[in-house]
């Protein structure tokens, strides 16, 4: 065995002395011999001495403690036996294909015992099956080629990085290595056999232990924070089918600020919210978690979804100057059958027909939320009957080896042949998108359904409406009209009576306030009625406590009294909207 490598590392050689004291002694060099069988030891693992060594060197010094030397020793005066025996790090020699042991110094005896010499690695060395380390010795002895383990750990509880080099044994094999036949010969090596040099790096496998297990507790916090802000349970629209999935990165991947939400806005109207904070950890979550409350207060006001975002916009660079977001918000009315939605630098909303084919909602969008100083615009798509909406994150379409518009075209692919309930559709597009556990991002994904009624089910939904010309014969025939509708759809007398109540209410407050033009709205679902006046005139009602002596301003106190909810919102055009809303009975 050659160990001129390691010559400068161990004291007392000639390498070492040169290394030491360079400026003082001439740099020497010498050729290191092999060692040979019966060449100055009993044994024949000294190491011979080069041609041109001095004479006052070669002398034997093998089993002379370190400090006994008589001035700088050379390796040649060490034998393999020593120079193994010295080193701090586990060694073992094996040989043959039955791995018999030849040779363990004194630092593996210290760390597993003493192992008899001859005897196989199997029987003998219960340690390297811990560390897996036999199957490994059967491909070096194999392949001729070095191989490497890293921080193994042994039933003691320590770790070894051990490494597994192939030599040549029998000019090397110490005699104590051999075994004998029944003839008395040599026997267990073909010449082949297996150096193990095992490095303790127990205290490097704890830390990174404890580093792991910091690093999975902060990550399970994260993931925990993350989840508990997220809607626990969505809101379901009447009208409207909606299933959401959130998955956070693999393990190595910290999580990130990926959020979704549903706000029913009442009259029917729904919100439809997804949006990524740009960052990861517990950071990027409590961000996510401020910017979602806001949105579910921005949107009580009911604006429209460019105003929303802009109140958005500021709010963001208060939270947190370095932070950026970006945001979908989308409105649903099912009157318009189409989506009312404005982006912050968010990925365009995705929308399929019932026949499969894909649409992408385009312009406009905005850079994202904290950048500041940008005016964001409101843009509309098509909603109808039979038709989905995927609003999503950049996890699910970003990958590093190609451009995103490539993975949002991939999910158009997928979404053009995804059918079924909300949740199968997100299921599927996560699969087809290939977004395992142990993807590296965040994936946040919103699907929402306009289901196409028929037959008995489309019984339970009904519009009505009628123009109000305004004058004195607007409020009786308001109050006609409603009794007529709500008698047709047949509710019980005590919810019609109260439903006539509530839209007199309403339209007297449009005349007394309000200006052309008016409309009256009736509209039925499976589990509510709504009631609306709209009229030309922006100034929103508020419920206010009426004195004894007043003559008006008791209305809105009487809807809000009587209904399960009310509420006022500006049209587009101009103008407002008022609205209550009964539970029908189950």
């Amino acid at each position: 065995m050659n160990f001129t490598r390691w010559s400068a590392r161990l004291p007392g050689t000639r390498r070492a002395a040169a290394r030491d004291d360079r400026s003082s002694v001439p740099a020497a060099r010498a050729e290191y011999a092999r060692p040979e069988p019966g060449a100055g030891s009993a044994d024949g693992d000294t190491l011979k001495a080069s041609p041109g060594a001095s004479a006052d060197t070669s002398q034997e010094t093998t089993g002379r403690p370190a400090d006994q030397l008589s001035g700088p020793a050379l390796l040649e005066d060490l034998s393999a036996r020593e120079i193994l025996g010295r080193l701090p790090a586990l060694v073992a020699l094996v040989h043959g294909p039955d791995h018999r042991i030849a040779y363990v110094n004194d630092a593996y005896a210290a760390a597993f015992g003493p192992r008899p010499t001859g005897a196989t690695a199997a029987e003998a060395m219960p340690e390297l099956d811990e560390l897996s380390l036999l199957p490994l010795m059967d491909q070096v002895l194999r392949s001729g080629t070095p191989r490497t383990v890293k921080s193994r750990k042994v039933r003691s509880g320590n770790s070894y990085t051990v490494t597994c080099t192939p030599v040549a044994t029998p000019a090397g094999l110490p005699a104590s290595g051999r075994t004998k036949n029944k003839n008395g010969r040599n026997q267990g090596s073909d010449g082949r056999g297996v150096l193990l040099y095992a490095a303790d790096v127990t205290d490097h496998a704890e830390a990174a232990e404890r580093l792991r297990t910091s690093e999975r507790r902060h990550r399970e916090t994260a993931v925990t924070l993350q989840r508990s802000l997220l809607p626990q349970e969505l809101e379901q629209p009447d009208d409207l089918r909606i299933a959401a999935t959130y998955q956070p990165g693999g393990t190595d991947a910290a999580v990130g600020g990926d959020w979704y939400d549903v706000i029913t806005l009442g009259a029917g109207r729904t919100a439809l919210v997804i949006g990524d904070v740009m960052g990861r950890g517990v950071r990027a979550a409590a961000v996510m978690g401020q910017l979602r409350t806001a949105v579910r207060a921005y949107a009580r006001l009911d604006l429209p979804p460019h105003e929303v975002l802009q109140l958005l916009d500021g709010l963001a660079a208060e939270i947190d100057a370095s932070q950026i977001a970006t945001c979908a918000y989308a409105v649903h009315d099912p009157n318009e059958g189409r989506l009312v939605y404005a982006s912050a630098g968010h990925l365009p909303i995705l929308v399929r027909d019932q026949d499969g084919t894909v649409h992408r909602a385009e312009d406009p969008t905005g850079p994202p939320l904290g950048t500041g100083g940008w005016i964001h615009t409101s843009g509309t798509i098509a909603l109808p009957p039979g038709s989905t909406a995927v609003l999503y994150t950049d996890g699910l379409v970003e990958r590093r080896s190609e451009d995103i518009d490539e993975g949002v075209a991939a999910l158009e692919r997928a979404l053009s042949g995804a059918n079924g309930a909300p949740q199968v559709v997100c299921d599927r597009l996560i699969r087809s998108l290939g977004v395992t556990a142990e993807h590296d991002d965040d994936v946040a994904v919103l699907v929402v359904q306009h289901p196409a009624r028929t037959g008995t089910n489309a019984e339970l939904f009904h519009n009505a409406s009628l123009d109000l010309l305004g004058g004195i014969e607007a409020a009786p025939r308001a109050r006609a009209f409603a009794t007529g509708v709500l008698t047709s759809w047949r509710f019980p007398v005590e919810l019609c009576d109260l439903g006539v109540l509530a839209a007199s209410e309403l339209v007297a407050n449009s005349l007394q306030h309000g200006i052309p033009p008016m409309r009256l709205g009736l509209r039925r679902t499976d589990r509510r009625l709504i009631i609306e006046v709209t009229d030309g005139d922006d100034h929103l009602p508020r419920r206010r406590r009426a004195e004894p002596a007043d003559e008006s301003g008791r209305g809105i106190s009487i809807v809000a009294t009587i209904a399960s909810s009310w509420g006022s919102r500006r049209t587009p055009g101009g103008g407002k909207a008022v609205w209550c809303e009964f539970a029908l009975p189950r």
